[in-house]
């Protein structure tokens, strides 16, 4: 026997026409995302392509050129004919620049110029990683909210309606999972990209650093 709740229609109702409203901005969304992950996917190429690769010997002789510098003069012009990326160049003549900061305010200097070229990086992986997470709960979302609809025509027999919440269920599993798998693959390889970079800024900020103290 089953037990009758005053209201419970209208609940079910009423979650009914929410789950049923959200098929829509969810379709729109996973389509959203699978332009963009195309999109970056095609910068991740471009900027593969002419991405700058220093060699650990390379990073060395830069940073003994750095060391050896006779003056700011000298220093800043290593900096500027070594082979780093511009931005990295563009930070470091910054830091070489500050020769009328005491040492820790230099010191300062170079944290908070490295920390706003993190600040970018992740702002630049944040989208993606958004894309990992919300790409499949989205698809999932986009298989559950047409079977709905679909099994109740099947139970009155209505074979077109189930084929359609089917094919719309199916569609939006494998957009939300492909998807969230380019925009695994994107964050992970620039992940790796921008740590090397920074972790070769810090090194040689410190180089830099150094010999500005001895100047």
């Amino acid at each position: 026997m089953t037990t009758y709740i005053p209201g419970s229609e209208i609940l079910t109702t009423i979650l009914n026409v929410i789950s049923q409203s959200l098929l829509i901005p969810v379709i729109v969304a996973l389509l959203i995302f699978a332009i963009y992950v195309i999109i970056t996917l095609g910068g991740l190429i471009t900027e593969y392509t002419s991405r700058v690769k220093i060699s650990t010997k390379e990073r060395k002789e830069i940073m003994y050129d750095i060391s050896q510098a006779e003056n700011f003069e000298d220093l800043k012009e290593i900096i500027e004919e070594s082979n780093l990326v511009e931005s990295q160049k563009d930070i470091l003549i910054d830091i070489a620049s500050s020769q009328n900061l005491g040492p820790k305010s230099r010191e300062a200097l170079a944290r908070d110029l490295i920390e706003e070229q993190e600040d970018k990086i992740d702002k630049i992986i944040e989208k993606t990683d958004i894309i990992t997470r919300l790409g499949p709960t989205l698809g999932l979302m986009g298989t559950l909210i047409p079977m709905g609809p679909g099994l109740a025509a099947l139970g009155s027999g209505d074979i077109i309606t189930l084929s359609q919440a089917i094919i719309v269920a199916f569609d939006t599993t494998v957009v939300g999972i492909g998807a969230g798998a380019i925009g695994y693959f994107i964050s992970k390889i620039r992940r790796r990209w921008y740590e090397a970079y920074i972790n070769n800024l810090d090194a040689l900020a410190d180089v830099v650093l150094e010999t500005i103290s001895k100047l």
